[in-house]
């Protein structure tokens, strides 16, 4: 079961909801802000359109009106109502001036009265009347002397934009609710690959069964299990590469642990029982376990070296790679006493771990060594950042050339002679994580080549620091 987080980063609620709830009410937002929007545009639009019209009708009216009408006797100077509008005249001579009937349920104000006296043509305005009722009057001024003034109720337009109003809010609500289902299915069933997704990672995650997932589509879903599966197998290949450095480590560390107790139990035998071990023998069980302590410590320090299944470190700097051989060449002279080194070399400087490839150079070169006939050669060559190695042995089989820098592995020839089988295994680590190469080759000189590329340049790198 998924867990979602109570509070999010910021406290903000939408963090404390599924995706599909916001999705959900976020659909809802948009249709309501949307439904909202066309709502009010349409009900102004009809509230000025209907009083528009209530304005052209009753200006009509009064500019039709002639004089007759304010002789005639059917309109006086005080309103009078006809259907439902209220009618009056006022003459311009009128010693009375604009004035309202008490029976008139609104007042007359100074528009009506400038319209009277001629200082405007008509006027237009709502008054609100005295009874809280709204009255759209309308005083237009003839070139007669006579002022027509026509009132009309705006409670039939009330009412009708009132309906209106309800039947936009209902139908309103009503689309806000459909948008807000559809959003909901919408996201439900957009969001049924991320669940599956989901469940799916939590199995895995549960019983770490790193088989990759099924994918279904190109989309972004499957996209995103495709970069999973790739990070899948990448796990599983370090997974695997852990399971067989473990125990390709314990079957190496048992026959040198199983030979040290073999040799420190007869010492504590004789020890025991009193019984006496010759000086040459026990000479020789001492050297023998003293070669097993260096050899336990070699190999330890191989894994060690070889567990940095990582980028490099931080401390990285322009490494000037001739110096760096001639340290690893005096180091092997020094141990190889019976096997001559000829060196040439070029400038190359490459950016990277002085130590690692210190290292690595060394552990071709003790390689070489250890194949190299008594009072042998080993030609060593830096051109153009690549290290050749030549040796002057047996070589290596064609069928053990892919394998040799394999970790553990150990040809045939070379089982019963000392070494832990990862020498060459840390010298392609080391080489991979300076972006370089490394492969086995026949040498001219009858034995092996072993060549190594590293990427640099022939200067020095300028004003180089690190990222």
């Amino acid at each position: 079961m998924t867990v979602f987080p109570t509070v999010g980063p910021d406290g903000r609620w939408h963090y404390r909801r599924s995706l599909a709830s916001r999705v959900t009410v976020l659909t809802a937002l948009a249709a309501g802000a949307t439904v909202a929007l066309v709502a009010f545009g349409a009900y102004v639009t009809v509230r000025m359109q209907l009083t528009a019209t209530t304005d052209d009708s009753l200006i009509h009216r009064a500019e039709t009106a002639s004089a007759e009408l304010c002789q005639s006797g059917s309109v006086t100077t005080a309103f009078q109502q006809a259907a439902n509008v209220w009618v009056a005249c006022f003459l311009q001579n009128n010693p009375k001036g604009v004035s309202s009937d008490p029976n008139v349920p609104f007042e007359l104000g100074s528009p009506e009265v400038k319209v009277w006296q001629g200082d405007t043509h008509e006027s237009v305005r709502t008054i609100i009347g005295t009874d809280g009722s709204r009255w759209r009057v309308v005083a237009v001024h003839h070139d007669t002397g006579e002022t027509i003034m026509l009132a009309q109720s705006l409670d039939s337009q009330e009412d009708l934009l009132r309906k209106l109003g309800l039947v936009m809010f209902l139908f309103g609500a009503a689309g806000v609710i459909a948008a807000g289902m559809a959003g909901w299915a919408v996201a439900r069933n957009g969001l049924r690959p991320v669940r599956r997704l989901t469940t799916s990672v939590e199995d895995i995650a549960r019983t770490e069964d790193l088989t990759p997932l099924p994918i279904e589509g190109d989309d972004e879903i499957a996209r995103l299990a495709t970069a999973f599966n790739q990070m899948l197998t990448a796990l599983a290949a370090s997974r695997d590469r852990q399971r067989q450095l473990v125990a390709d480590a314990g079957h190496e560390l048992r026959t040198p642990l199983t030979s040290l107790r073999t040799n420190i139990d007869l010492l504590s035998q004789a020890d025991e029982t009193g019984g006496l071990i010759p000086p040459e023998a026990r000479a020789e069980l001492l050297d023998d376990v003293r070669a097993q302590i260096e050899e336990l410590t070699t190999l330890i320090g191989d894994l060690v070296e070889l567990a940095r299944d990582e980028p490099l470190t931080h401390v990285v700097e322009p490494v000037d790679l001739p110096e760096v051989l001639d340290r690893a060449v005096a180091r092997v002279r020094r141990r190889a006493t019976g096997i001559a080194i000829e060196v040439e070399t070029e400038p190359w400087y490459v950016v990277g771990e002085s130590a690692g490839l210190e290292r690595a150079i060394t552990n071709l070169l003790d390689n070489a060594a250890k194949w190299s006939p008594s009072g042998g050669t080993i030609h060593v060559r830096l051109a153009e950042g690549v290290l050749s190695v030549d040796d002057e042995g047996p070589g290596i089989a064609e069928e053990d050339r892919p394998h040799v820098f394999d970790r553990f592995y150990r040809a045939r020839e070379s089982r019963s002679m000392p070494g832990s089988g990862l020498g060459l295994s840390i010298v392609r680590q080391a080489v991979e994580r300076h972006a370089g190469s490394v492969h086995v080759d026949e040498s001219p000189y009858g034995g092996a080549r072993l060549v190594m590329s590293l990427p640099g340049a022939r200067t020095p790198v300028p004003d180089w620091t690190p990222a």
